[in-house]
């Protein structure tokens, strides 16, 4: 007798603490949608002008290059576990080839959360770019044809980046509201670890045309420009939900210490120090339990300063983000159909 109450309070007990504990994995403040099968479609375009500045001369002091936009179109199918993307090879260049070239563009990708840190893996790279307004010293341009094409600069960014937020309420796959969104206000501060590898270099002498190279300065003709860096960026992150208008976003600030390199006549020049890094990403749109289209814009910066001389790179991606939610058969509904049919 008294060991069957034993049992039978050992058993109550467990049920009730996987109750308590099913009830705080599951957030009063999201709506999830994950085991209904969504399909999806992305477009929009990646960017990555970079400039290095330094006094040329009394008139010119940055130079800024910039590649021709090609936009992309990914597919995708989600059921529970399970994730299926299909990314259809960029659209031609929209930008006027005769002042910007043609740019390839490689752009890979993969992401995923574990409890409160979310995880991002990325691989950019960029082949061909113009220098803007090089008509400013090259006499063989003119205003019609102001941009110098520059095929043979390439640009490489490799990054992993980890967010830890510290609200438990703030989940990713909710803030991108495919599989599920907010239905309230939610913010958080939060810590991102980051690790990068980037540059630029080139084929064809050096990256600065050479009516504007300092003899002075060696750096101002170096072929490459790069840099492996790693820190911990501290930051802000918000979610609101307005009917069904969501908008979310987080910022951030802080360094990294930076392993910085440049190359010249083949010679590599290694130097350490800091370098500021900041981490933006904004997005909004309508959702509703069938259907969502978002904007996002994804912001990623660049730095390495040699002295007078600093490379600057902008990474940025605008896109729209639309999806369908097929609605889920109810088992009860799906069984009477079933008896009727019979």
């Amino acid at each position: 007798m008294r060991l069957s109450w034993i049992l039978r309070t050992f058993i109550n007990s467990i049920c009730l603490f996987l109750t308590l504990h099913l009830q705080a994995q599951t957030s009063p403040t999201i709506l999830d949608f994950s085991d209904a099968k969504i399909i999806s479609a992305e477009t929009g375009y990646t960017s990555a002008p970079f400039s290095l500045q330094y006094p040329y001369s009394n008139e010119i002091d940055k130079i800024t290059f910039k590649n021709n936009l090609a936009p992309f179109l990914r597919l995708g199918f989600n059921y529970k576990w399970f994730v299926l993307r299909f990314s259809i090879p960029n659209i031609a260049n929209i930008r006027d080839a005769s002042n910007y070239g043609r740019t390839k563009q490689y752009n890979l990708g993969m992401d995923f959360s574990f409890n409160k840190v979310y995880y991002d893996f990325e691989f950019k790279y960029i082949h061909g770019f113009a220098i803007k307004d090089a008509n400013r010293w090259d006499p063989n341009l003119d205003d019609v044809h102001r941009n110098s094409i520059q095929p043979k600069i390439q640009s490489l960014n490799i990054s992993a980046n980890a967010w830890y937020f510290h609200n438990k309420d703030f989940k990713m796959g909710a803030l991108l509201g495919k599989r599920s969104y907010y239905t309230k206000l939610v913010h958080t501060w939060y810590v991102k670890g980051t690790m990068n590898f980037f540059g630029v270099d080139t084929k064809n002498g050096g990256l600065i045309p050479s009516v504007l190279q300092d003899e002075q300065n060696a750096k101002t003709m170096s072929s490459t420009f790069s840099a492996f860096d790693i820190g911990f960026v501290p930051g802000y992150a918000y979610v609101n939900r307005f009917k069904n208008w969501q908008i979310a976003g987080w910022a951030g600030l802080g360094p990294v210490i930076q392993a910085k390199y440049d190359q010249v006549n083949g010679d590599f020049h290694g130097f350490l120090g800091l370098a500021p890094r900041y981490d933006i990403r904004l997005m909004a749109g309508y959702t509703t339990p069938k259907r969502f289209l978002f904007l996002v814009t994804d912001f990623d910066n660049k730095s390495i300063r040699f002295n007078q001389l600093i490379y600057r790179q902008y990474f940025y991606t605008v896109k729209l983000v639309g999806g369908y939610r097929f609605p889920k058969k109810d088992k009860k509904q799906h069984k009477m159909l079933e008896r009727i049919k019979l």
